[in-house]
């Protein structure tokens, strides 16, 4: 874990395959919709992996436990933050809508969603890599150029982002 980051800087990715690693879960969320992986960010006295295990929770509805942390990923702007990427399994539960999560599903690795942002794709894909070594990374695919070519194509949800990263969200 990066230490030199304060923890309030640094957030938790959860990703969950089916068991034959064909199918991801996703969810869809509320204040910006588009599919992603579920995580966030870490509270005040709690690990990360406490964190991750909370996230998944809140968002899907599924206890989970930790197979392996598959990554690091070092931001290169202020877009985003250093990320800790976690592969769980289901432990129990049912799919859970809740506060933050419109839709909970799970999608063929073949046919993700066509507006799943970066670097959701490129975090499923760094996951089935399956290495052995823990991946360190930036995020080079979360960048401004990214973020203007997204902003012609979908203006509103680019905004929609754009206002979650100053602290205001909107529910749907």
């Amino acid at each position: 874990m990066n230490k030199s980051i304060d923890l309030k800087f640094q957030s938790v990715i959860g990703i969950l395959f089916s068991k034959d690693l064909k199918k991801v879960l996703l969810i869809k969320r509320r204040d910006v919709p588009v599919w992603v992986l579920p995580g966030g960010g870490i509270e005040k006295d709690e690990s990360i992996e406490e964190a991750v295990i909370r996230e998944v929770l809140e968002e899907t509805g599924f206890s989970v436990r930790i197979q392996k942390k598959v990554g690091e990923y070092t931001p290169i702007n202020k877009l985003s933050r250093f990320t800790h990427l976690f592969q769980c399994e289901i432990l129990r539960g049912d799919p859970t809508i809740g506060s933050e999560t419109k839709q909970i599903k799970f999608f063929s690795i073949d046919k993700l969603p066509y507006r799943l942002p970066p670097p959701y794709g490129e975090w499923i894909a760094d996951a089935l890599e399956n290495k052995k070594d823990l991946i360190k990374k930036k995020l080079t695919s979360v960048n401004y150029k990214t973020l203007t070519i997204n902003a012609l194509k979908h203006p509103i949800l680019v905004l929609r982002f754009l206002l979650t990263k100053i602290g205001l969200t909107i529910n749907t």
